[in-house]
This record gives C-alpha cells, structure tokens and sequence, in this order.
C-alpha cells in the first residue's frame, strides 16, 4: 500500500471554510489496524498488572513499581507489534530499558517479561523485550515518519484505579496523522456502568470509539456548544500538571458554573472528543516547561477529526515537528469548536505576560 508522506493525494478534497480535509478510507487503512491491535494488547497488559500487582498496600507505601512494571511492558508490547509490522519506523517512547539491566533490574525484568508473554501473540525472549523497549529512543523531527508512544498517561490515576490511557499516534512530516488512545477504565457512554474505551481516528476521516475489548466502531463528536456559560470545564487531578488557580479564574470569565471534572491522562482529549466535556486546559505551571510530545499526539489528532480544536494558549496549533518536545508551544487549549476563540482570549487576559 502506497504511503502518504505529506504530500497532497490527488483526491484529496479541502473544504476551504473549515479546511478539512477528506482523504480516502485507504489511507493509512494497515496503520489504523496495526495500532489498535497494539493498544489493545498494551491495555491488556495494563489491566493485568493492576489486577495482580496494585493493592491497598503499595498504594499506601506510595509505591510506584506496578505502575513502572506496567510502563515498561506496555512499551515493549507496543513498540515490538509496530517493528513486526513497520520495521523502518523509528519510535519516540518515554521508557528505556537501563532501570532493568543487569543484577538491580532482575526481579522487575522478569515480571516484565512474563507479563508480556501473557498478552503476545508469540513468545518473547528477555533480549526480544529488552530491544523492543529501546526502540522508543528516536529524537523525532520533520521529515519522514515516526509513532509516538506513552505507554501509561496517568500514571497516578493508573494507581488509584481511576483515569489512565495507552497512548500512541503516527506523525507523518511533522503532522499527527493517526491516533489511538486505549482507556480501561472510562465510561463506554457518560454514566454507564461498562468501562474500557477505545478511541482512534485517521487525519480526515473522522473520529471512532469502541469498546475496548471489541466491537463496532461508533462515530464521535465534540459539542456544538457556542456559548460559554453552558460549556463543562475538564482538567488534570494533579496541580503539578496545570495551574488550578489560573483555572479557576478563567472558568469565571467565562462565566462557567458548573464544577470542573478532573481526570488524569489524555483522557480529557476522549471526553472532549465525545463531548462529555467542553473545555480542557493545560495551563504552564513554571516558564521553562515543554509539554512531551507523546502526552498529547493521540489526543489532538482526535479531538480534531471530531470537530473540535487544539492549540496552544495563545491559539496556535499544537507543532510536532520539533523533535521529542512541543518546544514552539506552552500550554494547550482543546475546546468545542464554537468557543475555542473565546477560551483562548480568556487564557490570555488571565495570564497576560505569561500567555507570551
């Protein structure tokens, strides 16, 4: 199958009032398969190791290693479906394989590998693991093209067993051309009591969720809301993560009321996606910060393709194209279409010099 690469196809149709592109269903048709498998699998293995490895007394001892044991082995269930499939595809992942080399590493070594073995389609020895975590290493850039991986966003909520997603997105010269986001533990619909979504979406033809374990794939579609008092604010738990304060503030100019959901992970993409919310910010909490590119790829192709926008605080388009980093921006802005205009200026006048 023919690649894109950036290009214009020859039937590619633009819709110069909202500059959507339409792109045939063939494009990236492998690509989009591929990667839910891997998401799924991953989410497997996530689910796993809360069952066995996560109780009331790790979480009291604020002991991370379930959560480290699960970022390792989703990574190397991901990265080593995507080099069966697409060897030439470089990875920008978060792990690296040091913390489980030799002697200090073995006990988690070993618990990785058999996790992994218990959600493959084939055996893998230690060194095969090993080598598939290490292929996350790419510095990104430009040109060519390359995934992105996080193999768990949130990890706190992971623990708490609340809000967490696997992570993965295709960049194609710069831009986020696929996405797929694996989140075990969200509403299959706003107060249902069925948990496990999984949302995908291909640049140009829309936005899709499922049931994580399986399933037909039912289109999405953020909020026609165009005014502000009626708009759900969605942001993170953690104020390490975004500024609460800032938040608030800008909630009251824009005359929101109702209470902000707090959820970890890019979860908050999802419910904006669906329109369960309206609103997400990621507010700088200190000048020298750049947002990770793997924490917001899926998200933002995803919230696009179901009519929703993404940019930066000061309305700028989330840029990809500048390595491991969203180095060209600060912060970030997802909304329904119709407020993202009147989000971003109240943004800039709460923050004023620090929106800069």
């Amino acid at each position: 199958m023919a690649r894109y690469a950036g290009r214009k196809l020859a039937s590619e149709q633009v819709n110069q009032s909202t500059r959507r592109i339409s792109i045939p269903l063939a494009y990236l048709a492998n690509e989009r398969q591929v990667a839910i498998q891997a998401v799924e699998q991953a989410s497997k293995l996530c689910q796993a190791v809360f069952n066995r490895l996560v109780t009331s007394e790790t979480l009291t001892k604020k002991d991370k290693s379930p959560v480290t044991i699960a970022d390792f082995g989703a990574q190397a269930v991901v990265n080593a479906i995507l080099a069966e499939h697409f060897p030439a595809d470089p990875i920008v992942g978060e792990e690296d394989s040091k913390d489980l080399q030799g002697d200090a590493g073995k006990e988690m070594r070993n618990k990785v590998v058999d996790l992994v073995n218990s959600v493959g389609d084939r055996p893998m020895s230690e060194a095969e693991v090993l080598q598939a975590i290490d292929r996350g290493q790419y510095a990104g850039g430009a040109t060519g093209r390359h995934w992105t991986l996080d193999p768990i966003d949130g990890t706190k909520g992971f623990l708490r067993g609340e809000q967490y997603a696997v992570c993965l997105a295709l960049i194609v010269d710069g831009q986020v051309r696929l996405g797929v986001l694996g989140c075990p533990n969200l509403e299959q619909k706003q107060g249902s009591e069925s948990k496990g979504v999984l949302m995908v979406a291909v640049d140009g033809q829309g936005a899709f969720q499922r049931a994580l374990d399986g399933g037909a794939e039912t289109p999405i579609r953020a909020s026609s809301v165009s005014d502000t008092t009626q708009a759900a604010f969605c942001e993170s738990v953690e104020s390490g993560h975004t500024s609460h304060g800032d938040s608030e503030r800008i909630s009251a100019l824009l005359g929101i009321t109702k209470a902000p959901v707090r959820m970890d992970s890019q979860c908050k993409y999802a419910a904006v996606a669906r329109g369960n919310a309206d609103v997400y910010l990621r507010l700088p909490t200190r000048a020298d910060y750049e947002e990770k590119i793997w924490d917001h790829a899926a998200g933002n192709v995803i919230v696009r393709e179901a009519g929703g926008r993404v940019g930066d605080i000061t309305g700028k388009p989330l840029d990809f194209s500048h390595g491991r980093t969203l180095a060209q921006n600060r912060g970030v802005v997802a909304t329904s279409a119709g407020i993202f205009d009147q989000v971003v200026g109240a943004v800039q006048n709460v923050l004023g010099s620090k929106a800069v």
